[in-house]
C-alpha cells in the first residue's frame, strides 16, 4: 500500500510483474500454472488501469493493494523456490528499492515511517511536475528492462542480470529524483486533490 500513491502505478507494476512471471516461466519451463496466474494478473491490471489512469476514477486502497501484494509475493516466492531466485528478485526491484530507501531515510530522521507520507521517489517526481501518467510510464519503461533481465536470469545466468538490474534500478531512481523542487503552488495543488 505504501507504493500505491499516484494514479496508474499499481496497475503498471502488477501488469509488469505478471508479464515478467510469464516470461520467466516460459523460459525456465517451471510450473505452467504460474504463467496462467501471470496472464490473469495482466488482464486484471489492464482492466483496472482503464479506470485508474490519471485522473483516476477508482483506487485500490488497502482492500485491493494488500491482497494483491500477497498474491504477487506468493508468486515471486514460488518462482524463487523453483530455482528462479534471481529472476524473482529482479522483477520487483524498483518497488523494493524505492520503498526500502524511502522508509530507511524516514527512520534515520526519527520519523514514524509507517505513517502516510509523500516522500517516495515516484511521489516526489509527480510533485516536481512530471505528473502521474509520465511517472507511471517511466516506471513501466524501467520495468521492461527489469523483465528482460529477469528473462536472461531464467536462462541460467545470475550475476550479470543482477548487476544489470541494479543499474536499471539506480537509473530509475535517479531519473525520478532529478529536476527542480516542487513550487509551493504545485505542492498545494497536489495536496488539494491532484495527488493520490
Amino acid at each position: 500500500n505504501f507504493m500505491d500513491g499516484i494514479d496508474g502505478i499499481a496497475g503498471v507494476e502488477t501488469a509488469s510483474l505478471g508479464g515478467g512471471i510469464v516470461a520467466v516461466v516460459l523460459l525456465a519451463a517451471t510450473d505452467p500454472a504460474l504463467a496462467w496466474i501471470g496472464v490473469t494478473l495482466i488482464a486484471g491490471a489492464l482492466g483496472f488501469l482503464w479506470w485508474n489512469w490519471h485522473p483516476a476514477k477508482i483506487f485500490l486502497g488497502d482492500t485491493g493493494s494488500v491482497p494483491l501484494g500477497f498474491v504477487l509475493g506468493w508468486l515471486l516466492l514460488t518462482l524463487a523456490a523453483e530455482g528462479q531466485w534471481a529472476a524473482a528478485f529482479i522483477l520487483p526491484l524498483y518497488y523494493l528499492a524505492d520503498a526500502t530507501l524511502t522508509l530507511f531515510r524516514r527512520a534515520l530522521r526519527g520519523e514514524k515511517f509507517w505513517q502516510a507520507h509523500r516522500e517516495h521517489f515516484y511521489q516526489r517526481a509527480a510533485q516536481r511536475g512530471l505528473g502521474h501518467a509520465h511517472v507511471s510510464l517511466a516506471i513501466l519503461a524501467g520495468n521492461v528492462g527489469l523483465i528482460a533481465l529477469a528473462a536472461w536470469a531464467a536462462t541460467g545466468k545470475t550475476w550479470q542480470p543482477l548487476l544489470g538490474a541494479a543499474a536499471v534500478t539506480v537509473i530509475m531512481l535517479l531519473y525520478l529524483s532529478a529536476g527542480p523542487a516542487p513550487s509551493a503552488t504545485r505542492r498545494e495543488a497536489e495536496r488539494d486533490g491532484d495527488g493520490a
